[in-house]
């Protein structure tokens, strides 16, 4: 049987970013799509759920916000991280609701480092423990669109695996 097609809204889905015309603009603007998107994941799940791995590699939601938190943090605030790994996985005394608050603190203080920086050709914030010297702020932000992009597609698939809900 071919699969059926879903609406839009059916789907919750949602269209790329409208942005200002500069290349900062387009940029932030793609990043806090992602975000929003990988936010939009949880909504309407139970916490149980959230902390439920979906796939055998133990990757769950509430893990990927931890997560990417902890990106951000690095990236753009110069957080250090020594175990990458940890922070794919909520402690027990992480609720949902302080690890969704976290992301979006985090990403409210990234976006005014970014908001400072005056061209996206200067280094940015260096990150935490990397020796050398910072990339630009056009890398880091590139690189965090491609990993939100990637992250976020995880969460696509964790959620329609939980609920069947699909879209952005």
């Amino acid at each position: 049987m071919p699969p059926t097609r879903r609406s839009a809204e059916q789907r919750r889905d949602a269209g790329p970013p409208k942005t200002g015309p500069g290349e900062k603009d387009v940029l932030v603007g793609f990043l806090d799509y992602l975000r929003a998107a990988v936010i939009a994941k949880t909504r309407g799940v139970p916490e149980p759920r959230l902390r439920t791995p979906g796939v055998t590699s133990g990757t769950n939601l509430l893990g990927l916000v931890k997560h990417l938190t902890h990106v951000e943090r690095h990236w753009l605030l110069g957080h250090s991280i020594t175990d990458w790994q940890a922070t794919f996985h909520p402690k027990p005394d992480e609720s949902a609701d302080d690890i969704l608050l976290a992301y979006r603190e985090t990403t409210a203080r990234a976006n005014e480092v970014i908001a400072a920086c005056p061209d996206l050709a200067t280094a940015g914030p260096r990150p935490g423990g990397r020796p050398g010297p910072a990339p630009s702020l056009r890398w880091t932000l590139t690189h965090l669109i491609e990993e939100t992009g990637r992250h976020a597609g995880h969460a696509d698939i964790l959620r329609e695996l939980i609920d069947g809900a699909t879209g952005r």
